[in-house]
């Protein structure tokens, strides 16, 4: 189960290589835009992960979902400030977001159990 995280990293970057590979001017700027918008700045990295993961929640977008769960994670971000801020997500999206929240808690768990096997591993060697 935790190839899940490798394997939607792996497919996001061929195909984000792929659609960057067109050398298309709007494209490449829309993403350099989205890539620059979670840098520290007034709001530090970890607010702005979670305002993402509120909006790709409410928004329905589990590709995005997936991304800011693992940005967050790789953040600092708790188990706590994840629950609350999918709380909220789900709050201003409607029961309609509940199938986006079930599939949030079993990636954030993904998550979670491949920093632990990766911890275990550091512990060993």
């Amino acid at each position: 189960m935790i190839d899940k995280v490798d394997e939607f990293n792996a497919y996001r970057q061929k195909m984000n290589d792929k659609i960057l590979g067109e050398n298309n001017k709007v494209l490449k700027r829309i993403f350099n835009l989205d890539t620059n918008s979670f840098t520290e700045g007034a709001l530090d990295k970890k607010t702005k992960e979670l305002l993402g993961l509120i909006a790709s929640v409410v928004l329905r977008c589990d590709d995005c979902v997936q991304y800011h769960l693992e940005s967050s994670h790789k953040s600092g971000v708790s188990r706590e400030q994840v629950v609350e801020t999918l709380s909220i997500g789900t709050l201003i999206g409607g029961t309609i977001v509940i199938p986006h929240l079930r599939r949030a808690f079993e990636y954030w768990e993904v998550l979670e159990a491949k920093a632990e096997g990766k911890k275990e591993v550091n512990n060993q060697a």
